[in-house]
C-alpha cells in the first residue's frame, strides 16, 4: 500500500467526532467576535487529529485530509476580526497548517489576514502567522513569493522587533533567519554543532535567488524601519512608540540575527545603500551597514545586560567568521569592528582573548589563531 493510500485509509478509518459542533461554534464566533472560544470542543477535536496529523507530516506527499478545507478557511475568517483570547484558535490552525506548504497555506489565507494576525496584541496570533511564514522558508521559490509580499514582510519585521512577548521575538528571529538562509545566492561554508550556539544550518541544497536579501536590506522602508525600531529616537517618544525595555529587546534580536547572516554575505549587512537612513538613527557620519549599527552606534553600554549581548554577538560573529573563506575585506572589516569597540570598553579586549579558553577544544588553537589576526596591530 503506497503512501496516499496509508493516509486514505487512515483518515477514513479514525474519524473525527464533533466537527459539525466545531463548525457552528466558528459560525457563531464569526457572528459575535466577542464570544469565549470553547476550549473544550476545541481540545476535544484537536486531540482526535494527533494522530492523522502526525502521519501526515511524515508523509509530505499525502493528500491534503478533509478536516483542512473545512475548517482552516473558517477558522482564518474569525482569526481576521476575534477580540478576544485566540489560544484554542491558534492551537488548532496549527495542527491543521503542519501538513500544507507555503503556497497551499496562502490558498486559504489572504495577505491581509496574514497582516492583521502579525498586528494583533495577541503573541499565539503572532506566532501562527510566524509558522505560516516559516513555511516559505523551505524553499527558496517560496521565500521570493513572500518577498514580493511587501505589506506582509513590512508588518512580520516590525512584531518580530517590537513585540513585548519574548517568545513572540525568538521566533521572529528565527524565522527571518531562515528566509535569508533558503534564499541565499550563497551556502555556508561548513555546519557546526548547534550545541556550540555558533550553528549555521544548511536548509536547502538549491541556491536562492537573494530576492528577501534584496527586501530586507534594499528596501529604503523595510531598511529603515529595522534602524528606526532599533535606536533611540523621537519615534519611542510618541505614544504607541518603544519603551525602553522593548527598545532593548529590539537590539538583541537584531544582535542574535547578524552573525548567523554574517556566514553567507558579510558585505551586505556590512555595507548600506542607504547612509542617509544611518546618518539619521546614529546622529553621526559613521560609515557602515547594520553590522556597523549594531555593533557600534546601537546600545547604550552602560546598559549591563545589552553589554553583555554585544559581548555574545561578537564571540558568535568570530566563531563563525573562522569558518568562512578567508579574504582581505572580511579581516578588515572584523579589525576595524574590534578596534573601535576595544577602544570604546577596556574589557572588551580580555572577554574576547578569552573565548577559546571557553569552546571545545578541537576549535579552540583554530579559533585562538583567528582573533590573534583580527586582534593584532
Amino acid at each position: 500500500m503506497d503512501r496516499i493510500a496509508v493516509t486514505m485509509e487512515t483518515s477514513a478509518t479514525t474519524p473525527v467526532s464533533r466537527v459539525d459542533d466545531l463548525e457552528q461554534h466558528l459560525g457563531q464566533l464569526a457572528t459575535d467576535p466577542t464570544l469565549p472560544t470553547d476550549n473544550k470542543l476545541f481540545d476535544h477535536v484537536e486531540i482526535q487529529m494527533t494522530g492523522i496529523a502526525d502521519l501526515l507530516y511524515l508523509l509530505p506527499d499525502a493528500n491534503t485530509p478533509p478536516l483542512i478545507p473545512r475548517l482552516l478557511p473558517k477558522i482564518t475568517h474569525v482569526l481576521t476580526r476575534y477580540q478576544r483570547d485566540p489560544i484554542a484558535l491558534c492551537s488548532l490552525a496549527s495542527r491543521l497548517l503542519r501538513p500544507l506548504t507555503f503556497h497551499q497555506i496562502m490558498s486559504f489565507a489572504s495577505e491581509e489576514a496574514l497582516i492583521q494576525a502579525l498586528a494583533s496584541p495577541a503573541p499565539p496570533a503572532n506566532l501562527l502567522a510566524m509558522t505560516i511564514l516559516a513555511k516559505a522558508a523551505e524553499t527558496p521559490g517560496d521565500a521570493a513569493v513572500l518577498a514580493a509580499m511587501k505589506g506582509v514582510v513590512t508588518r512580520f519585521v516590525t512584531t518580530w522587533l517590537s513585540a513585548p512577548a519574548v517568545e513572540v521575538g525568538e521566533k521572529g528571529t528565527g524565522v527571518l533567519g531562515d528566509l535569508l538562509v533558503v534564499d541565499s545566492p550563497e551556502l555556508p561554508p561548513k555546519v557546526l554543532d548547534e550545541n556550540q550556539g555558533i550553528a549555521i544550518p544548511v536548509l536547502s541544497s538549491t541556491p536562492g535567488q537573494g530576492f528577501m536579501w534584496r527586501r530586507i536590506f534594499n528596501d529604503r522602508d523595510v531598511y529603515g524601519l529595522i534602524l528606526s525600531l532599533c535606536s533611540k529616537g523621537p519615534h519611542h517618544d510618541v505614544e504607541g512608540g518603544l519603551t525602553p525595555q522593548q527598545l532593548s529587546l529590539a537590539q538583541g534580536r537584531l544582535l542574535r540575527l547578524l552573525p548567523r547572516l554574517s556566514a553567507y554575505n558579510l558585505a551586505t549587512i556590512a555595507r548600506t545603500n542607504f547612509p542617509d537612513l544611518h546618518q539619521q538613527s546614529m546622529n553621526s557620519e559613521a560609515p557602515g551597514g547594520l553590522l556597523y549599527f549594531a555593533a557600534l552606534h546601537m546600545i547604550d553600554r552602560d546598559d549591563i545586560l545589552m553589554h553583555l549581548s554585544l559581548v555574545d554577538f561578537f564571540e558568535r560573529l568570530l566563531s563563525i567568521q573562522r569558518i568562512t573563506p578567508p579574504s582581505t575585506f572580511k579581516m578588515e572589516t572584523l579589525r576595524k569592528l574590534y578596534r573601535e569597540v576595544a577602544a570604546q570598553d577596556k574589557t572588551f579586549s580580555t572577554v574576547i582573548q578569552s573565548l577559546p579558553d571557553r569552546t571545545i577544544p578541537e576549535e579552540a588553537d583554530a579559533l585562538r589563531q583567528f582573533i590573534h589576526e583580527v586582534t593584532s596591530d
